[in-house]
């Protein structure tokens, strides 16, 4: 054989055994993959099957230290004064979603931790309050990440107006 068929005939046997992996149609049931997700009964065409993070560029940043700033105007009593401690209380990577107005429609995260239960909840209800945040202009509706650093005093710093963190 040339190499040329050995080559034909090993696609031909990587297809075969990728259909085998599927798994098998139990017997009696519909076989409703083969209609458009529409058409499947009782399917919902408005839940989203993905939550998309905008991109972030360098204007969702900018914005980013802009969202800051109203945080920390807003609560500017449970700012932590100076640089974090080196071992913060917990560290809470934050996904804020606005609509084209600043106005916070929902507040999710991607890094919880687990020995402080309490503090996502908490950041939520202040991202929350401190809403509409200012109009991200030709943004437009986005959500942007960033990350709070918690003091186990219930004070924080958001990653991108942070002083820094301690040596000691």
């Amino acid at each position: 054989m040339t190499f040329r068929t050995l080559a034909t005939v090993a696609a031909a046997l990587t297809l075969v055994a990728c259909s085998a992996l599927k798994p098998a149609d139990k017997a009696g049931e519909d076989k409703s993959a083969t209609s458009a997700p529409d058409e499947v009964a009782g399917a919902r065409t408005d839940v989203p099957t993905v939550r998309l993070i905008t991109a972030q560029t360098p204007a969702v940043r900018a914005y980013r230290k802009t969202g800051a700033r109203q945080i920390y105007k807003t609560y500017a009593q449970r700012i932590y004064k100076g640089k974090i401690p080196p071992l913060v209380y917990a560290v809470v990577v934050v996904e804020t979603e606005l609509d084209a107005s600043g106005n916070v429609t929902n507040v999710t995260f991607s890094r919880v931790p687990s020995h402080a239960p309490e503090v996502p909840g908490k950041i939520a209800e202040l991202i929350k309050a401190a809403s509409p945040l200012p109009s991200p202009g030709r943004l437009g509706g986005h959500t942007y990440v960033d990350t709070w650093l918690w003091d186990k005093s219930g004070n924080f710093q958001l990653d991108s107006l942070t002083l820094g963190q301690r040596s000691r």
